[in-house]
């Protein structure tokens, strides 16, 4: 497997037979998962996408990417959540955090209609002056806030850059197949459109259209990046328990869960792997975050954070637990030189290697945190490519699929999530929304 959990730094929290007592548990939820038996079954076509996706569109996919790569220097992908989260994932884990400034023959990526800040939006205005530009919105309703009020400022600065013809031309739309704002649009333009699947949801469509498009324009290899997924689902969907590390990882998670631990960190020790650490918390927090339940996902990037949270994990309330993502090699590697003057006191660190004194610290640190009384989980990856991400992403959304059933929820809902948004819409003055507006400047103003 591409990915391989090890629970050793989990004992003497849990044993085996607390192990054996979940098992029927987590075959159970597996069984309702496999078999669209579930709350939310309606949403659980990314099981089958491994085998099932659109080939046609598939081809019309990579196709675009060519298109993009040809006639632009700025590609902007306008989406929030799940529209954005795991193609910026699969960008830094598969080539670098720092993408856009390094050496390419593909076009600068950059990620917008996430936030509301007008300072980031300005800025990225500036940037794309004088550049030529394309844009890919991805959206399944066309009427999201924050999406769509990027997407109306980057459509005009479009249109009058390049007029309107060639304008829709350079616009590329991911959304509902049949309805919404969007696809109103791009059948009265002429703009390429590709689809937002009815059957999954935002967390789990980045092996979709939704992210296959950015994820191309990188010029990351999405057909190794299907295999890796598609390896997953034949190991992870036919194993049983014993071989099954997904169901392993679902296990451990509600069985920590049950003693107290709500709290998830999820750790890795490359800078790479930061968005896909925030694409894991949307994908574990919207799904398990319901009914008074469910265990809080956070993430830190090591050594780095040692230095701000390391004192809380190491000696701060008993309430978590972390999962540490582990490479066994390197995608690139640098060796620590010889220094004369030693007036660091470096000197025995000279002739190995940045990777060598990562794994180390990471052992350390492991170490560390489980003597002081916090259990880790580790997910032990082979290297940071294509073929890793998508066995990663599938192993990850079949491990929540389960995670989520066996704690009593359904994982592919989240209608905590419209509650703001209907806050947001009353105090803007959206229409409809006035009585709720007024009751809320009152409580608002005192």
């Amino acid at each position: 497997m591409a990915v391989r959990l090890k629970t050793d730094y989990c004992k003497g929290f849990i044993s085996d037979e607390d192990v054996k007592g979940i098992i029927p548990e987590i075959e159970g939820a597996r069984k309702t998962l496999e078999n669209g038996t579930g709350a939310g079954a309606d949403f659980t076509g990314w099981v089958r996408l491994p085998y099932d996706y659109d080939k046609e569109e598939y081809a019309r996919i990579k196709a675009a990417a060519e298109k993009i790569k040809a006639k632009c220097d700025v590609l902007l992908v306008i989406g929030i959540g799940g529209s954005y989260l795991g193609a910026r994932a699969a960008i830094e884990f598969v080539k670098s955090p720092l993408y856009n400034t390094l050496k390419k023959d593909t076009p600068d990526i950059y990620f917008t209609g996430n936030s509301i800040s007008s300072t980031a939006l300005s800025e990225l205005l500036e940037i794309c002056d004088g550049k030529d530009i394309c844009i890919n919105v991805i959206s399944k309703s066309g009427t999201t806030t924050e999406p769509a009020v990027a997407f109306r400022i980057f459509r005009d600065l479009l249109i009058r850059k390049y007029g309107k013809k060639e304008a829709y031309e350079r616009i590329f739309i991911t959304t509902d197949k049949a309805r919404g704002a969007l696809k109103k649009l791009a059948d009265a333009e002429g703009c390429e459109t590709f689809v937002v699947p009815d059957d999954i949801g935002g967390r789990y469509s980045v092996l979709t259209a939704v992210g296959l498009l950015p994820i191309a324009v990188a010029g990351i290899d999405t057909d190794v990046m299907l295999k890796g997924a598609y390896d997953a689902a034949e190991k992870l969907r036919a194993a049983s328990f014993e071989d099954n590390d997904a169901m392993k990882y679902a296990a451990y998670r509600n069985l920590l869960y049950r003693q107290g631990k709500t709290m998830e960190i999820m750790a890795s020790y490359e800078a790479g792997y930061a968005m896909m650490n925030e694409w894991w918390k949307q994908l574990y927090g919207e799904s398990e975050g319901k009914d008074g339940k469910g265990i809080f996902p956070a993430s830190v990037i090591f050594s780095t954070d040692l230095h701000s949270l390391g004192q809380y994990i190491q000696e701060g309330l008993r309430n978590m637990f972390e999962t540490v993502v582990t490479f066994r090699e390197p995608t690139a590697d640098v060796a620590i030189p010889y220094d004369e003057d030693n007036e660091d006191g470096l000197n025995f660190l000279f002739g190995k290697t940045m990777f060598e004194v990562n794994a180390n610290a990471e052992a350390a640190t492991m170490l560390a945190h489980y003597d002081g009384g916090v259990p880790n989980i580790v997910l032990e990856f082979d290297k940071k490519d294509a073929y890793n991400f998508g066995y990663a992403v599938y192993f990850f959304e079949y491990a929540c699929g389960i995670s989520g059933y066996t704690l009593g929820v359904n994982p592919f809902n989240q209608p905590g999530v419209e509650a703001y948004k209907k806050n947001m819409y009353a105090l803007l003055g959206k229409p409809g929304y006035e009585e709720l507006g007024v009751e809320l400047k009152k409580r608002i103003n005192g």
